[in-house]
C-alpha cells in the first residue's frame, strides 16, 4: 500500500496546526514529525510538547523520526504525545533490540533508520520486530536536499531480505523524493514516501499528494 507522508519541516512553523491541518485534508496517509537534538544531526526542531499540541489538531497517524543521540531516554515521552510510528537511528547511543521492545511495549509501531553511509544489511537482525524501516536517502538533518543516488539499491536490498523471509515491513524513504526520483524508489520496494518542500510550498497540496500516488503505484 502506497502511502504519503508529508515532512512539517518543510512547513510554515509560525502556523504549524493548521499546516497539519491542510495536509491532512489533502490526502495525506501519515504525517512525518522530524525529532532533532542538535547533537545526532546539526539541526534543532521541536520535541514532544510540540507533538502533543498536534494531536490535538489532527488524526493523521504520526510517523515520528527520532533524529537524536539516545531516543531510549525520551521515547516515552513520544508516545505519550501521541505518536504511532516511532523511528529511531540504527546509528543512535541506544541500544538497538532494546529499543524496539521498548516501543513495542508502549504499544506503538517500531521503526529504525539507517543513513546513507550504513549498509542496510546492519538492520537484518532485528527486520522480524520492525513495523516499518526507513531508508535515508539523503543525510539527516536538513530538508531540501537532492536524492543520493546509490540509496536506491539500499531499498532493494531491504525488500529483497523482506521477500526472501515472508516479512513484510513498510518500507520508508526521506530525502529528495519528488516526481524525478519517487519512480525509482517505488520500483526499488519503497511503499512509505516521505516529502517535504514539495507539498507545503505547493497552493495545491492535495495534487501534489495525488501525483506522487500515482507515479508509484504506476512503479510497483
Amino acid at each position: 500500500m502506497i502511502k504519503i507522508s508529508p515532512s512539517v519541516l518543510a512547513s510554515d512553523f509560525s502556523r504549524l496546526g493548521d499546516e497539519a491541518v491542510r495536509a491532512e485534508k489533502a490526502g495525506a496517509d501519515l504525517l512525518h514529525l522530524d525529532v532533532m537534538d542538535g547533537r545526532f544531526v546539526p539541526n534543532i526542531t521541536f520535541g514532544a510538547p510540540v507533538i502533543k499540541c498536534l494531536r490535538e489538531r489532527v488524526s493523521l497517524p504520526f510517523d515520528v523520526h527520532l533524529m537524536i543521540a539516545d531516543p531510549m531516554k525520551y521515547i516515552p515521552a513520544f508516545a505519550e504525545a501521541g505518536a504511532d510510528i516511532i523511528t529511531f537511528h540504527f546509528e543512535s547511543d541506544s541500544p538497538v533490540g532494546e529499543t524496539i521492545e521498548q516501543i513495542r511495549a508502549l504499544g506503538k509501531a517500531a521503526s529504525l533508520s539507517v543513513k546513507p553511509a550504513t549498509p542496510v544489511e546492519q538492520i537484518f537482525p532485528y527486520l522480524d520486530r520492525l513495523s516499518m524501516v526507513l531508508v535515508m536517502t539523503v543525510e539527516p538533518g536538513f530538508g531540501g536536499q537532492t536524492l543520493i543516488p546509490h540509496t536506491v539499491e539500499k531499498v532493494r536490498i531491504l525488500r529483497e531480505e523482506c521477500v526472501r523471509r515472508g516479512l513484510e515491513p513498510d518500507i520508508e524513504v526521506d530525502g529528495g523524493i519528488a516526481p524525478e526520483t519517487i519512480t525509482a524508489c517505488a520500483k526499488a520496494g519503497a511503499n512509505v514516501f516521505v516529502a517535504g518542500q514539495a507539498i507545503f510550498s505547493s497552493a495545491t497540496p492535495e495534487q501534489v499528494i495525488a501525483s506522487f500516488r500515482k507515479l508509484a503505484e504506476e512503479a510497483i
